[in-house]
């Protein structure tokens, strides 16, 4: 597992929001993070297409010097709206964008 500063993860996420902004048709994008459970913390975008708005992440791994690593299991995007569902078993950035 590589380990990264979490100023890196998300300069890389930043890095990609103008190409999925015009790709995906998106009304607004931004950084999401938030802290998890233990030792796991989610980062990723929050989104606004049509009207909505979605919290896109993945688990990242915590260690005990404040770094991250992947745990690239899946993608889940969160509707923030009380009564929806997460959608969640996304194996790629791109299906999760696809599909919202």
């Amino acid at each position: 597992m590589e380990f990264l500063a979490r100023e890196e993860i998300l300069n890389d996420l930043q890095q990609s929001m103008p190409a999925f902004m015009n790709q995906y048709n998106l009304d607004d994008i931004g950084l999401y993070e938030e802290q998890g459970q233990g030792d796991v913390y989610y980062m990723g975008y929050t989104v606004k297409k049509n009207g909505k708005t979605y919290h896109i992440h993945t688990p990242y791994h915590k260690n005990e010097h404040g770094q991250f690593a992947s745990q690239q299991t899946s993608w889940t995007a969160e509707p923030d709206e009380p009564n929806k569902e997460d959608l969640k078993g996304y194996t790629s950035l791109e299906s999760v964008f696809r599909d919202i």
